[in-house]
């Protein structure tokens, strides 16, 4: 599935185990954000801990289990854990030796948001898709 609109692209990612890294800046064309879908196979993990200049990410654990850690703490996640990190953060992710971990990692510039959705959206009145009419 590809679908580009006026104000909306829309895209199948595929199979992220066969890839392992799926990022979306291109494949959206986004320009607020960096979205990963990620996955580790067991025992694997990221092979470096690493930091940001500006940005703060977002981990949601999606599927599976493993460990994450910041500035020397370590602590284990599992689906449904989400985790943030300041840019200067030093972070790192693993999978745990007996099952895989597939996570999405958002990432946005750190004091950036200045709306959200009780302060950025609207309900439209005019306009519906076929299933609430």
């Amino acid at each position: 599935m590809n679908k580009t609109g006026k104000n909306y692209k829309a895209t199948a990612v595929g199979d992220v185990r066969a890839k392992g890294r799926v990022e979306l800046h291109n494949e959206l064309g986004l320009t607020g954000s960096e979205i990963s879908i990620n996955e580790l196979p067991p025992g694997f993990s990221v092979p470096f801990v690493h930091s940001h200049k500006r940005n703060e990410e977002v981990y949601i654990v999606i599927n599976g289990k493993g460990r994450f850690y910041v500035d020397g703490d370590e602590f284990e996640v599992a689906e449904g854990s989400v985790v943030r990190v300041d840019p200067a953060g030093q972070r790192c992710i693993a999978a745990a030796t007996d099952s895989s971990i597939r996570y999405i990692c958002i990432q946005t510039e750190a004091k950036s948001l200045l709306q959200f959705t009780q302060t950025d959206g609207f309900i439209s009145a005019t306009t519906k898709p076929s299933w609430l009419k």
